[in-house]
């Protein structure tokens, strides 16, 4: 017997994506007015967490192939929003450290994402959305586990 489609409607996957793009576009319709990128916010936030982290580490917590976090930091640098440091202790390694105009950004860009989060949280009671935060996080550790499975034996599901 065939296996049943998974309709998008069914599909966890097709739901995550899609919210995913509605906080992109509301995101980068606010960043736009001043000359910013949703990927540009993600670096930010990383870097107002852990100023000075690795190039690699900002593309481990942002869950993005290095490649793409350095087209991202070299636009960023252009800007003037960051900048790059050899590690003292391993010359290889690029330490990435905001600058004053990246740091004034945040007081300005945090009070914009509380305000989106309250628009996509609208009308959901708090433990609902505590309980959907958890399973979000638990899936994102399933999916995580797995690849790291898959990239080490090659076996696929």
């Amino acid at each position: 017997m065939p296996a049943r489609d998974l309709q998008p409607a069914e599909s966890l996957g097709f739901q995550v994506r899609r919210c995913h793009r509605a906080f992109d576009r509301l995101l980068n319709a606010h960043l736009a007015r001043d000359g910013l990128t949703s990927g540009f916010w993600y670096v930010l936030r990383a870097l107002w967490q852990e100023n000075g982290a690795t190039q690699k580490r900002l593309s481990q917590l942002n869950n993005v192939t290095e490649p793409t976090t350095v087209t991202t930091l070299n636009a960023m640098t252009a800007i003037g929003l960051v900048r790059r440091e050899r590690n003292v202790e391993d010359r290889r390694k690029l330490n990435i450290f905001l600058t004053p105009r990246g740091e004034s950004l945040k007081p300005e860009l945090m009070p914009t994402a509380r305000r989106i989060n309250e628009i996509a949280s609208a009308g959901i009671p708090p433990a609902e959305l505590e309980i959907g935060l958890r399973v979000l996080k638990r899936m994102s550790e399933n999916l995580s586990r797995e690849a790291a499975r898959v990239n080490a034996t090659g076996d696929a599901p």
